[in-house]
């Protein structure tokens, strides 16, 4: 994906260094031996399921660049999982827990997936080989014909501006660069204790520098069943955790829970806040609240990560969304014409770098990166002299639900599948709490339709909840525009004001 003088430059300054994961997990084996890796699991059984699990499943047919949806809770048989596949050569396509059959066929159909690795909580329908993670089809170990470190290591789901998700090749050697780099950032080490309380499949808390940070530096991970303060604090508590990422909802809650528990979160030296900007009231109480030090994150799954420094200053902390992981990565804040703007002025961001994909897969949309491989990240973004970025919004169509990007598109489609829905727009609500709320509006066909109606039928599409529209509203028409498309931007701006207007 990188041009041969691109490809060259990160090799010679060390970015990438030609491990694989597969070789990658086995290097931190043999280093670490039995001390303890995630969720009861030494480094060394890790490696060894990971093999026993890898010729299981070349057993049952799958083969190097066979892609594989995975769809698992948070919990070892995630690692288990996706170390196996990395060490065979086949693709993990990274679905959520929160996913459901319309997304779990659209992803088998993006990606050509061969299989489906799920567990018997998530699983949803398949007409083909289906690996339950309560049944792992061990084998014993044998030589495998690997994949190269510049191969696609495997596919996460971007955010998608219209229409459901794209997918996102990330090779061996860019992703374990951007891992070694943000645990250097974070000063991760073998004491580190950290808790994975957002689903393992998102970006974050995988590799930013997350499960995988942790595990590169000889820490140690624990598993959340979910992101909870009744169950994140008794595990803080109990397991001793140093660390841990939250998207900005989840940090508030955490912090209205935490003046009123009686748990020991003393433990705790590291809060990472990113997904979405946290807002610089909430940043101030995290310190006094519960007695850590915050770092901001700003990144995305085709790339580019931001962080803000443990040495930082608290204003740049409270304020900012960091600063790139990389020296190579290049940051560009142009106007709508793609001319840079001077430092201070908001402006469209555009990257690119050693760790930041130039395409996505199978070519799609390729309107979203320049001619010269910088990628259109579809943020607003002001550049502080310090090289922090201050985010300002989305310039892409897409809402922001507390960390979760919902397609205005995609939700559009289900909605227009109901034989009562004549036409239907979806439109971002601003919410103190989670950031952005989905406002739906829809154009009746006959009679009257009501939001409860209308959400229960997303439900039984199998529509994830999060993308279920927080409110209904029923219309008789849309404004338009002058080419006589529907004007979304004519509806926000009555949304906005009636909002303001206190209804």
């Amino acid at each position: 994906m990188w041009p041969d003088e691109f490809a060259a430059r990160y090799r010679a300054a060390g970015y990438w260094t030609g491990e694989t994961f597969g070789a990658w997990l086995r290097r931190l084996a043999a280093e670490n031996g039995d001390r303890p890796a995630a969720d009861g699991l030494t480094y060394r059984e890790l490696d060894e399921r990971a093999d026993r699990l890898a010729a299981g499943l070349g057993e049952l047919g799958l083969a190097r660049g066979d892609r594989v949806v995975v769809h698992l809770p948070n919990g070892a048989a995630f690692l288990e999982a996706v170390f196996a596949l990395f060490r065979l050569g086949a693709l993990p396509v990274f679905a959520l827990p929160a996913h459901r059959s319309s997304e779990i066929a659209h992803l088998r159909s993006a990606s050509g997936a061969a299989a489906y690795l799920t567990s018997r909580a998530l699983e949803t329908p398949w007409d083909g080989l289906v690996v339950r993670a309560e049944e792992p089809p061990y084998a014993p170990p044998r030589d495998l014909d690997g994949p190269e470190p510049g191969d696609v290591a495997f596919l996460q789901l971007s955010g998608g501006s219209t229409g459901l998700p794209k997918l996102i090749p990330r090779t061996h050697d860019d992703y374990l660069y951007s891992v070694r780099a943000g645990a250097g950032i974070c000063g991760l080490g073998p004491s580190t204790v950290y808790l994975c309380a957002l689903p393992v499949a998102h970006n974050f808390p995988l590799s930013s520098p997350g499960v995988l940070g942790v595990l590169h530096a000889g820490g140690r991970v624990v598993m959340a069943p979910d992101p909870s303060p009744e169950t994140a604090f008794a595990l803080i508590e109990r397991e001793r955790v140093t660390m841990t990422a939250l998207v900005p909802p989840l940090a508030q809650l955490w912090l209205d829970a935490a003046a009123r528990t009686r748990r020991d979160l003393s433990s705790l030296r590291l809060l990472q806040v990113g997904g979405a900007r946290l807002a610089p009231d909430v940043a101030r109480r995290v310190p006094s609240v519960l007695g850590c030090r915050l770092q901001q994150v700003f990144g995305m799954a085709e790339g580019l990560v931001n962080y803000t420094r443990l040495d930082d200053p608290d204003d740049i902390v409270l304020t900012t969304q960091g600063r790139p992981a990389s020296p190579d990565d290049e940051v560009l804040v142009v106007d709508d014409d793609d001319r840079p703007l001077p430092d201070g002025e908001t402006g469209h961001l555009l990257t690119r770098g050693p760790y930041t994909i130039r395409r996505y897969h199978g070519d799609a949309d390729p309107a979203a990166f320049t001619a010269d491989g910088f990628y259109r990240t579809g943020d607003l973004v002001r550049r502080l002299p310090t090289g922090h970025l201050v985010v300002e919004g989305r310039a892409k169509d897409v809402i922001n639900r507390g960390g979760e990007k919902v397609s205005p598109e995609e939700v559009e489609g289900h909605l227009l599948a109901h034989p009562g829905v004549l036409d239907a727009a979806v439109v971002p609500a601003p919410d103190p709490y989670l950031g952005e709320r989905a406002h739906a509006f829809v154009v009746p066909r006959n009679g009257p339709l009501t939001g409860a109606e209308l959400r229960r039928f997303l439900r039984e599409r199998g529509v994830a909840a999060y993308k279920i529209p927080d409110r209904v509203e029923c219309v008789a028409a849309f404004p338009v525009t002058g080419v006589g498309k529907t004007s979304k931007r004519e509806l926000r701006a009555t949304l906005g004001a009636r909002l303001r207007g206190g209804e």
